[in-house]
């Protein structure tokens, strides 16, 4: 059974959405506001996410959402009042893959997130030769054996590791991996690269003077 995971702060259309697609045939998550969402994206298969949230707005949310590894890939349906052209390309350009404009029909917004599904997400679990790596868990294998990270050392290894071959700026790191609003210098991304290189050895991510750095996978 799929998992919806409903962000919508209006309490009777909350209460309307969580009762159709439970009949729909969905497992339904709601919250009323985007702390509360924050705290259930780990067991969601699909986002229906409001726009207008009372803590903050619906695109700084995706944002911040595709910056994090464990969801840069989870399918976004954007549900919103605002149905202007411009608005509906906002939306997408800001990271939903779906845009749904109020009133509309339970229906066919359970035929869309359906649809969203059926396109599947980029596996949560990434083999680079020796090294595994569960988004979903969290977890570290190198050589079969399991290596501890911090939290933002898991983030920025497993953001370099889904792209790899492809350098990245330090500040690009900071923006994708710390968030927009994070207050670091670049020092930060290289202390991490640093404990990183420890714990896992040199060979996986590399310096590319005067760019940043890449991951490259070792047999």
């Amino acid at each position: 059974m799929a998992r919806v995971l409903v962000v919508e702060d209006e309490p009777a259309l909350r209460f309307s959405l969580e009762r159709s697609l439970l009949r729909a045939g969905f497992d339904v998550t709601v919250a009323a506001s985007a702390a509360e969402g924050w705290e259930h994206l780990a067991d969601a298969d699909v986002l229906v996410l409001d726009w207008m949230l009372p803590d903050e707005d619906g695109l700084r949310f995706l944002a911040r959402l595709r910056r994090t590894p464990a969801y840069e890939s989870l399918p976004v349906l954007m549900l919103t009042a605002r149905a202007s052209e411009a608005d509906r390309v906002e939306g997408l350009l800001g990271g939903a893959d779906d845009y749904l404009t109020k009133p509309f029909s339970t229906a066919e917004l359970a035929a869309r997130l359906t649809a969203l599904l059926r396109r599947g997400r980029p596996p949560l679990r990434l083999e680079r030769g020796r090294l595994r790596i569960d988004r979903e868990r969290m977890e570290v294998c190198l050589d079969g054996e399991d290596v501890s990270l911090t939290r933002r050392e898991f983030d920025l290894l497993a953001f370099l590791a889904a792209h790899p071959g492809r350098v990245y700026a330090r500040e690009e790191l900071l923006e994708r991996v710390w968030g927009a609003d994070f207050a670091g210098t670049s020092r930060t991304v290289d202390q991490h690269v640093a404990q990183l290189r420890e714990k896992l050895g040199r060979e996986w991510i590399e310096t590319v003077r005067g760019r940043g750095y890449r991951f490259r996978e070792c047999r």
